[in-house]
């Protein structure tokens, strides 16, 4: 029996320990729930209204461009796939990793070919461990991105979207993220960033797009011209979208990690009780042992004296 205590007490002592961890993984998590959710605020506005703007360019004007222009017969697309660089935070990534997925059949479904860009440790061991082409991947800024982040994603893709399909280039961008929605509720979301779909409807239609449709739109004139307008703008719709959706993704990210660790805490205390009460049990099955063995030896010698004394 004290064998069996020995390993309760400390199958005990290493809950606890984990309990500690993940508790303050918890609330470590909470704290940056806070400040995710204030950067997420403030610049969903910014990246709707750019996009509206963008919307309100293109339709005042009939230039052909590539930030507007829907291909006839398109037969590449890229797809930028937003995951975590660090785990512990439930079926976050893989939530994402699945929508990509899910994206990508539906694109070649079509006939299109699919460029797969990636942010984030975890996609990228995906794709690395499945033998999965990458043509670009990034890392290390997941947990806390900056605007120069998104700029060194887009340069990329901006340059694929500007190029000729025949020498490399791609006639759609998606984006696939985890929208925050609350501190409860995260999904993964599918979104076209080029071409902007002008005229409504569909789940690829962009935020700003999808307000403006219904809307009357402000005419501009254009100087030098709507073309040089709309590629100075183009650089900075996706810089913005992708920079939405990167803040988006770490808020959703640390609520993911929060809960999964709460959860954990709460394991572990559930846990540490069943252990408890096993341990209780072995030390009181010890000590009823100890009990019947001294009461079995006294008893043995008061025996023995007796049948001394006859």
């Amino acid at each position: 029996m004290g064998a069996q205590l020995r390993v309760y007490k400390r199958r005990i002592r290493s809950v606890t320990a984990t309990k500690k961890i993940t508790k303050a993984m918890e609330m470590i998590a909470a704290s940056r729930i806070v400040k995710a959710q204030r950067q997420v605020a403030a610049s969903t506005p910014y990246a709707s209204e750019l996009t509206r703007a963008v919307t309100a360019v293109a339709t005042g004007s009939k230039t052909k461009h590539a930030l507007t222009t829907e291909v006839a017969n398109p037969v590449r697309a890229a797809v930028l796939l937003i995951t975590s660089d660090r785990g512990l935070a439930g079926g976050y990534s893989s939530n994402a990793i699945k929508a990509a997925d899910k994206l990508t059949e539906r694109l070649r479904s079509e006939g299109k070919e699919v460029m797969t860009y990636i942010i984030g440790r975890k996609g990228v061991s995906y794709y690395e461990f499945r033998e999965r082409a990458v043509a670009q991947s990034w890392t290390g800024f997941t947990d806390s991105p900056t605007y120069a982040d998104a700029k060194m994603v887009a340069a990329p893709l901006i340059e694929a979207v500007q190029q000729d399909t025949a020498e490399g280039g791609v006639d759609e961008l998606h984006i696939v993220f985890t929208e925050f929605v609350s501190m409860m509720t995260q999904r993964p979301v599918d979104d076209r960033l080029l071409p902007l779909t002008l005229a409504g409807g569909g789940a690829e239609a962009s935020d700003g797009a999808a307000a403006a449709k219904d809307e009357i739109l402000p005419l501009y004139d254009f100087e030098p011209s709507a073309e040089g307008v709309l590629d100075a703008l183009l650089p900075r719709y996706v810089e913005s979208r992708i920079y939405n959706a990167l803040l988006q993704s770490a808020a959703s990210k640390h609520a993911a990690t929060r809960r999964a660790m709460k959860s954990a805490t709460d394991n572990a205390g559930e846990l540490i009780k069943t252990l408890s009460r096993l341990a209780n049990a072995a030390r009181q099955a010890e000590i009823t042992q100890e009990i019947s063995e001294i009461v079995g030896g006294a008893s043995a010698m008061a025996d023995a004296t007796a049948g001394s004394d006859r």
